[in-house]
């Protein structure tokens, strides 16, 4: 029995031995192929660069020609656009100031016509009557505030209808 464990023994040994060797002739190859690639990268590198610039400069002009009729008919639709806006747009000053001077010519006439019928007797219209002003306290008239031109002009409209 001796024999076959000294026999068992010696093969598990080579086996292990054979194992090892394997890793070691492995880790040899994988060096070696890598300063190959190595090597090799370091002639071909300059090639591929100058390869990998061609063909990006090549993209770019495409790009660029590609562009110039696209960045026209973005233009162009954008201007577009804004001629749609300018024509639904309301309230453009020019016309603001020609409808508030319609209206204020109708508001003229219809004051000389209200004056001319009752005039005539055709109608009586009633006055109304006017308000006194209060008195403020000191600490309201601290608070209150002056009226703007714009506020100025909306009570004479006002007070002309």
């Amino acid at each position: 029995m001796s024999d076959k464990k000294s026999n068992v023994s010696d093969k598990a040994s080579e086996i292990a031995k054979n194992i090892w060797l394997a890793g070691v002739g492995a880790y040899g190859k994988a060096a070696d192929e890598a300063q190959e690639r190595l090597e090799k990268a370091g002639v071909e590198t300059p090639k591929l660069f100058r390869d990998l610039v061609k063909a990006g400069a090549a993209l770019e002009e495409s790009a660029r020609e590609n562009l110039k009729p696209s960045k026209s008919s973005v233009e162009d639709r954008i201007n577009k656009v804004r001629e749609n806006f300018n024509l639904q747009r309301f309230g453009r000053s020019d016309e603001l100031s020609h409808l508030q001077a319609k209206v204020d010519l109708i508001s003229k006439k219809l004051d000389l016509l209200t004056t001319a019928l009752t005039e005539s007797g055709a109608i009586t219209v009633p006055k109304t009557p006017r308000k006194t002003a209060k008195k403020k306290s000191p600490a309201k008239k601290a608070t209150t505030r002056k009226k703007t031109p714009a506020k100025r002009k909306s009570a004479a409209r006002k007070s002309k209808a």
